[in-house]
C-alpha cells in the first residue's frame, strides 16, 4: 500500500448550499484527475471552513494536481492551506482505512 494524502482547507465565505452548488461543476473534473483514487469533500460550517481530503497514487500525481489548473484558481485565497502526508500502511490496514 502506498499513496499520498493531500489535505486542503480554506475559509468558507458562503452558505453551505451555495458552496455545494458552486462546486458541483468541479466534482467530475477532479474525479478525472490522473492518479487520484478518491476525494472526500469536507465542511465545518461552525468554523466557516471547507476543503477536501485526497488520496493519490504517488507523490508525482499529488504534485501534478497541486501544480494544475484547479489549484491555480484557488491560489489567490490567502486562507488556502495545502498539506501533504504519506500513508502509514500497517496502521491504516488495521484501522480499515480505504487506501488500498
Amino acid at each position: 500500500m502506498s499513496g499520498k494524502i493531500l489535505q486542503i482547507n480554506y475559509k468558507l465565505n458562503e452558505p453551505r448550499a451555495e458552496y455545494e452548488k458552486e462546486n458541483l461543476p468541479y466534482a467530475q473534473p477532479i474525479a478525472d484527475i490522473p492518479g487520484l483514487r478518491w476525494k472526500v469533500w469536507i465542511i465545518n460550517e461552525a468554523q466557516s471552513e471547507a476543503g477536501g481530503i485526497y488520496l493519490f497514487d504517488d507523490d508525482a500525481a499529488a504534485q501534478s494536481f497541486v501544480d494544475g489548473p484547479i489549484i491555480a484558481e484557488m491560489k489567490g485565497d490567502p486562507t488556502l492551506s495545502i498539506k501533504a502526508f504519506d500513508v502509514i500502511a500497517e496502521l491504516t490496514t488495521i484501522t480499515r482505512g480505504p487506501v488500498k
